[in-house]
């Protein structure tokens, strides 16, 4: 069985920055074992596999996988290959493609619209899964800051104090001082246990409002060595639960508020993240994720 692949830098408008991403297609025959298998071996953070949707109205049915597990939603993996099905199905007219690709999650139906012009990277936008989650408290400052190489008054800033959110996915979100302190995080093992994986942490999303570009509202980090990623480069799930951390503590005004997220810089795969927050009545109501994305390989699986 040959499978076609194709590998897109999710987040970014360049080459070589962003989230990448393999994206393989017609996989239906392929067991979970078997994807398993193939998302270990391209040792992305997360690989998709489209398969024939199930219900009528779908472009397709996706299954999601880091390299040692499966996801039930993920934001890049969501964005990259609604883009990619929009540049390999959507026909031209005048120079541009204009769609909505609805894609069949195991958390259910994400459409996602999608804006292509020539000579220009592919842009889309999706409605976040609804979430009732609110945040809870983390454990000490100081146990935290152990976990991250850190010491305690680095964690923190203003009235932003640690939490986790549990929605598809489970994240801790860490506020910190500065960029200094953010160029200091590390996972610390003899530390992270007590701190994370005891309390059911997939990843901790570490996030300073200190940027290295003027445009950003943010500057995030996040690392998730228990779902096998060691530091992800743009984290499109956990910025739509950092939309409720921000209304948590920032308590916006009704309204539409947009943001720009930063992030894998330190990596060197500087990426941006739009984020759109929708409040009614004191309460988040919405939230947006849009970014661009490029293809940069293409080949088959034997």
């Amino acid at each position: 069985m040959v499978l076609e692949y194709h590998v897109l830098d999710v987040f970014t408008e360049r080459p070589l920055g962003g989230n990448p991403l393999a994206v393989v297609l017609d996989a239906d025959r392929l067991s979970a074992k078997e994807m398993q298998a193939i998302a270990r071996e391209f040792s992305l953070s997360e690989t998709v596999f489209v398969l024939s949707p199930t219900s009528p109205g779908h472009s397709a049915r996706v299954r999601i996988f880091t390299p040692s597990c499966e996801l039930s939603f993920a934001g890049h993996p969501t964005l990259g290959t609604a883009l990619l099905i929009a540049e390999l199905r959507m026909p031209v007219v005048n120079g541009e493609r204009d769609a909505i690709i609805a894609l069949e999650e195991e958390v259910g139906s994400i459409r996602v619209g999608v804006r292509l012009r020539a000579n220009a990277p592919a842009f889309g936008e999706f409605d976040a899964p609804k979430t009732a989650a609110t945040p809870e408290v983390l454990n000490p400052p100081e146990e935290i800051a152990a976990a991250l190489g850190l010491i305690p008054s680095e964690i923190g800033f203003e009235n932003h104090k640690p939490v986790a959110l549990r929605t598809t996915n489970s994240f801790a979100y860490v506020p910190v001082s500065n960029l200094e302190a953010m160029a200091k995080l590390r996972v610390m093992p003899s530390h992270w246990a007590r701190a994370f994986t005891d309390r059911r942490i997939d990843g901790v999303y570490v996030y300073t409002r200190q940027c290295v570009r003027t445009q950003a509202s943010f500057h995030a980090r996040m690392l998730a060595p228990d779902l096998g990623v060691p530091e992800d480069p743009a984290t499109g799930s956990a910025a739509i639960g950092f939309a409720h951390v921000i209304q948590h503590f920032d308590s916006n005004p009704d309204g539409a508020h947009k943001r720009s997220i930063e992030q894998g810089l330190e990596m060197g795969r500087p990426s941006t993240i739009h984020l759109v927050s929708t409040v009614a009545k004191g309460k988040l109501e919405g939230v947006r994720i849009g970014g661009h994305a490029v293809r940069i390989a293409e080949g088959k699986l034997h």
